[in-house]
């Protein structure tokens, strides 16, 4: 209950402050501008994992709970028990936005600027990058430490800045579904596809090629 508690409130958080800097920045005529609201994904990520890291990891993304499942740090009950949370958090920040700004009709909607695959594509290559870095970053299943913090922060803050204007890069199912779902637009819904199952396959890729580059590293004649 703590740490799903915990996952609950720094995914409320990412989703909140990420989302809403892009419903804000709608809603002032372009006042947080594209840099500003990749900074604040960058940011939130960052404060989250120097709050919660130690508690609950800090995962904050249905797709790096499943990644580490896949990779054995995590059980499979406590990674139900996160994505529960995780999706919890994430559509209570996308109603208090919808309550703020019943205005906004997309709420920081992610929607492929050119074709699905081209956006599945990205959003699979994204997500690999962020989950590997995770991976090297993390102590068991817990992102933690001024390393983690500021890596993981980096990583989600670049990807933002250069492919968020083509796949809007989500790399975390919770924060693509929940406000697709509130804002009700069957057209948004549509292309979630996208996002829930591209980030799972990339960070599923990237603790195979973690293993991978351990298991060789720890060889170093072969």
């Amino acid at each position: 209950m703590r740490k799903g508690v915990a996952e609950l409130i720094g995914t409320f958080a990412l989703v909140f402050c990420g989302t809403g800097a892009i419903v804000i920045d709608q809603q002032s005529g372009g006042a947080v501008t594209h840099v500003g609201i990749a900074i604040t994904f960058g940011l939130i990520v960052l404060a989250m994992i120097y709050t919660l890291g130690d508690i609950s990891g800090a995962h904050l993304n249905p797709a790096v709970s499943i990644a580490f499942m896949v990779s054995g740090r995590m059980k499979g009950k406590d990674t139900l028990n996160y994505v529960a949370w995780q999706l919890a958090g994430a559509f209570i920040a996308s109603l208090s936005l919808q309550f703020l700004f019943p205005q906004n009709h997309n709420l920081g909607v992610t929607m492929p600027a050119g074709s699905d695959m081209q956006s599945f594509i990205l959003e699979t290559i994204l997500t690999f990058f962020l989950m590997f870095v995770i991976m090297n970053v993390s102590t068991g299943p817990k992102e933690k430490g001024i390393t983690a913090g500021i890596a993981v922060a980096s990583v989600v803050g670049l990807e933002a800045m250069f492919a968020g204007p083509i796949c809007g890069a989500s790399m975390n199912p919770a924060r693509s579904i929940a406000p697709a779902i509130v804002s009700g637009n069957m057209q948004f819904i549509s292309h979630q596809w996208i996002y829930l199952t591209a980030p799972v396959v990339g960070a599923c890729l990237a603790v195979f090629a973690f293993n991978f580059i351990k298991n060789t590293n720890s060889t170093p004649h072969e």
